[in-house]
């Protein structure tokens, strides 16, 4: 919340906003309401693709349906959106792309497989989009991919690294997260990482054998982060269904 000197500061614009309900993991209904778009408020040149879905089950213990929604929702619906407005971004030779992915799509952990699966399939379609872009030689259209550690959401709830290195990396709030993302995109930043601690965990795991990463998690407490959070999320259901008498 600005304070009154903040409140001052700001220009007086006004500005509208609309807002429409759509579910991303349909293509037809992307299609549909990116139409209405045009027709209502005019052409896009800034997309954002930041819907997710996080199952929570082990991969043995989870519905095949759920599996299916969260790579529709996560990875899938990039490919709606995009098809949807950048053909008027190549026209225009005008545009941003910005992919919310997470550092799970970087490097992966245990126990949330279609997560990891589902945004790994995000910056490999982002990384192929924005190659195309510079072969087009489209240089007006932008693209930016945002990774975060975990946000304080409350999405990945439980989810716990070793407690000794918990406070030098604690759950990100989501607005900072939100103004780093910004100025990335303000800047034509490709790709942003947050924490920067991110980027390191992201190198090492490139260039280290396999089992030195196995080491290099289990030191940080990242092999089995999201066992706490899949517990719960078990738990909650078994008392959801205790409620309902299922």
């Amino acid at each position: 919340v600005a304070g009154d000197g903040e409140k001052d500061a700001l220009p007086h614009c006004n500005l509208q906003v609309y807002t429409y309900t759509c579910d991303v993991g349909k293509r037809e209904n992307v299609y549909s309401i990116a139409e209405r778009v045009r027709k209502e408020v005019g052409e896009v040149s800034v997309l954002v693709n930041n819907a997710g879905v996080v199952s929570g089950h082990h991969l043995l213990e989870c519905p095949d349906e759920l599996i299916e929604r969260t790579m529709m929702v996560n990875c899938h619906a990039h490919f709606w959106t995009t098809k949807a407005f950048l053909p008027k971004m190549l026209e225009m030779n005008h545009g941003h792309i910005v992919t919310v992915a997470s550092s799970l799509g970087l490097f992966s952990t245990a126990g949330v497989e279609d997560y990891c699966a589902s945004k790994f399939g995000a910056v490999g379609f982002h990384e192929s989009l924005s190659h195309e872009l510079k072969a087009a030689e489209k240089d007006g259209i932008k693209t930016t991919l945002v990774c975060p550690y975990l946000v304080d959401t409350g999405m990945f709830r439980g989810c716990r690294i070793r407690k000794e290195i918990e406070p030098f990396l604690p759950p990100l709030k989501p607005e900072y997260c939100v103004k780093q993302a910004m100025r990335a995109i303000l800047t034509d930043q490709p790709m942003i990482c947050t924490p920067r601690l991110m980027y390191m965990v992201t190198f090492m795991k490139s260039i280290l054998p396999f089992e030195a990463v196995v080491c290099m998690y289990r030191f940080l407490g990242a092999d089995k982060c999201m066992y706490p959070f899949i517990a719960q999320r078990k738990q909650a259901t078994n008392n959801n269904e205790a409620k309902n008498g299922i």
